[in-house]
């Protein structure tokens, strides 16, 4: 069998990454095999160890990768919005739609990951990407609040996130429910000030 060039190799360390990071949110860290990655990668399970040497390492790479996706879709919305008042609120609607509920494989990898996060040692390979990439969601949000300071800005910030997450993680719990619609409106209520459209959410297909 021909080798990969190293060009080949790396995009095909990506692609996994890739995967993973969508697979990961979607199904939980147990519930998706290296063979399942492997193949919606569109590569052989054998090959898995010329790129990570365990399922651990690629679940840190796939966590700082999704990470990575979420921070660049919010800097995003921050850098459209016209000040950081509406760059805020930018973020709390997209993250409090119902799509963010129907598509966990798009959405915030801390709330379709922390519970899997929580179960792993301290040490564990996924932990730090993780810290490291809510760190950085945070300091977006942060970055487009009212206070005195950069300390009253940060809490302002992780008490906003604490939120979010919590909304949508019970909305997700309660999908195709009454229930998971309040929850979404109450957190945006909470958060801004003001109802948002009354929209029910659909439940996922199976």
């Amino acid at each position: 069998m021909p080798r990969v060039s190293q060009a080949e190799a790396l995009s095909h360390r990506a692609q996994i990454t890739e995967v993973s990071a969508r697979l990961f949110k979607e199904r939980g860290l147990k519930g998706v095999s290296v063979a399942d990655l492997m193949g919606a990668a569109g590569l052989t399970h054998g090959g898995f160890y010329g790129h990570f040497e365990s399922k651990d390492a690629l679940a840190g790479a796939a966590v700082a990768r999704a990470f990575e996706q979420s921070t660049q879709r919010w800097r995003r919305r921050v850098g459209a919005a016209p000040d950081a008042a509406a760059g805020r609120a930018a973020i709390v609607d997209s993250f409090l739609s119902p799509r963010s509920v129907r598509e966990v494989g798009l959405g915030c990898p801390a709330v379709s990951m922390a519970s899997d996060v929580a179960r792993e040692p301290a040490g564990a390979a996924i932990r730090g990407p993780f810290i490291d990439g809510l760190e950085g969601l945070v300091r977006i949000l942060a970055d487009v609040q009212d206070g005195p300071d950069a300390s009253a800005r940060r809490a302002a910030a992780l008490a906003d996130y604490a939120t979010l997450a919590g909304a949508l993680l019970l909305a997700r719990a309660t999908e195709g429910s009454a229930l998971s619609t309040d929850l979404l409106a109450a957190a945006r209520e909470r958060l801004l000030g003001a109802p948002a459209p009354r929209t029910p959410v659909k439940t996922r297909a199976a």
